[in-house]
């Protein structure tokens, strides 16, 4: 009982967001669509420091102002696939068909609008995107997305055993090795973020670690449903590229030059779950060390005592719903390798619904010292918090199996009996 009335809030703020995306008609702003603007490519004629300045401007001001830039609210492949797991999560939970029902919409949109050209599956932004990295045109797939995506549908398939499912997950597969390309060091190799001219490999000294692992693990994770030797073999090599640029503190920068030389919450999250997707996968224990020291740094360093999450290891500032919603999912996964974890998952769940719900069920997008950004973003606030949260409710109500060793957890399929 006590279980159960810990989770009614989250239940219900679960719910509210439930209703606050239908009646928008699953449609918001992104935190990076300031190039969507129709006025955008004449105001910075081309160049790509104007370009990420615009599209900085956009993602930085305090207040909502992509209106008057005539940036339209839309939907997000990546928001989908979180919604996607969440309402499955919300099925297995309370056994409810208008959860599976929605699953499939989310699913099925997924599935119609994949990125075109490529002959896997494989989703990216719908907006053109700057960064000081560079340009990545809108529609070209990126791994972060389309591996994201992908665990949707696995998790699909080992909830509800249809192949339809898992085919999209080898489909994706199959996109990361062909496709996608990756960076050859000379000693291990890094997953390309987007796709290299024919895919092949080339010569480079740097790359993006969040970006790697999520490819890597979720080739790992199909291996166990779709045995292929190139998985593992593509898999192990990324994951040694990122093993082996661990700090000594047990952190990893964003990438490995110089120019992103900073490390965050929320990508320090997904290389967190992703080397537990390629431990438990393969049931290979040679990295547990670095992942438990890695998982250390984490839950010691971004969260506050009373639930703040914090966005770099050193300063909390800004209040991103980005780190509320990862912090939440990677403390719940990882739960078994702290005993802190939980508790401060519920923590962060307390303070981000109190704090950055808005009344309509929405969450806002930062929260600075004088000034809130209540912007609604879709899948960087809406779509990440409807995912750890009913992550976290199906934790409480005990729907949740453990995690283990050896192979993906297919426990989804058992707590929805």
């Amino acid at each position: 009982m006590k279980e159960k009335n810990l989770a009614e809030p989250f239940l219900r703020s679960i719910t509210k967001l439930d209703q606050w995306v239908e009646t928008a008609e699953w449609k918001a702003y992104d935190t990076f669509d300031g190039l969507a603007s129709p006025y955008a490519a004449i105001l910075t004629m081309g160049s790509p420091r104007l370009r990420q300045f615009w599209q900085q401007g956009v993602r930085r001001f305090p207040f909502n102002h992509r209106p008057i830039h005539g940036i339209k609210p839309s939907t997000s492949s990546k928001g989908m696939g979180f919604f996607a797991q969440g309402y499955l999560r919300l099925y297995l939970t309370s056994g409810k068909e208008e959860y599976l029902r929605k699953m499939r919409f989310c699913l099925d949109w997924l599935m119609k609008n994949r990125c075109p050209g490529f002959k896997g599956y494989c989703w990216g932004n719908h907006f053109d995107y700057q960064s000081r990295g560079g340009r990545i045109p809108a529609s070209v797939p990126t791994v972060v997305w389309t591996s994201l995506i992908g665990h949707a549908f696995l998790d699909a398939y080992e909830a509800l055993g249809e192949k339809s499912y898992l085919e999209v997950g080898c489909s994706i597969a199959e996109f990361i090795l062909h496709e996608l390309g990756w960076i050859d060091t000379g000693q291990d190799i890094c997953i390309s973020y987007v796709p290299l001219p024919e895919g092949k490999p080339v010569k480079w000294a740097g790359g993006i670690h969040n970006s790697n692992v999520l490819g890597a693990g979720f080739l790992a994770r199909v291996n166990t449903h779709a045995p292929n030797p190139r998985y593992l073999e593509h898999a192990e090599q990324a994951v040694k590229f990122t093993i082996r640029d661990q700090l000594k503190n047990g952190a990893w920068n964003y990438g490995s030059q110089p120019q992103y030389a900073w490390v965050d919450s929320f990508h320090t999250g997904y290389v967190l779950e992703s080397l537990d997707w390629y431990i438990r996968s393969k049931g290979d224990r040679t990295f547990q060390g670095q992942l438990q020291k890695g998982y250390n740094f984490f839950v010691e360093t971004f969260f506050a005592p009373d639930g703040t999450p914090r966005y770099y290891d050193h300063k909390t500032r800004p209040l991103d719903i980005q780190c509320a919603s990862q912090g939440i999912q990677t403390l719940v996964n990882l739960r078994s390798l702290h005993p802190n974890s939980i508790e401060t998952a519920i923590k962060v769940a307390e303070w981000t619904i109190a704090n950055m719900q808005d009344e309509s069920g929405y969450f806002y997008y930062r929260k600075y010292p004088l000034i809130t950004n209540k912007t609604p973003t879709f899948h960087w606030g809406q779509a990440t918090m409807f995912g750890a949260l009913t992550l976290l409710l199906q934790f409480l109500e005990g729907r949740l199996p453990e995690p283990s060793i050896g192979k993906a957890p297919v426990g989804q399929r058992e707590s929805g009996k």
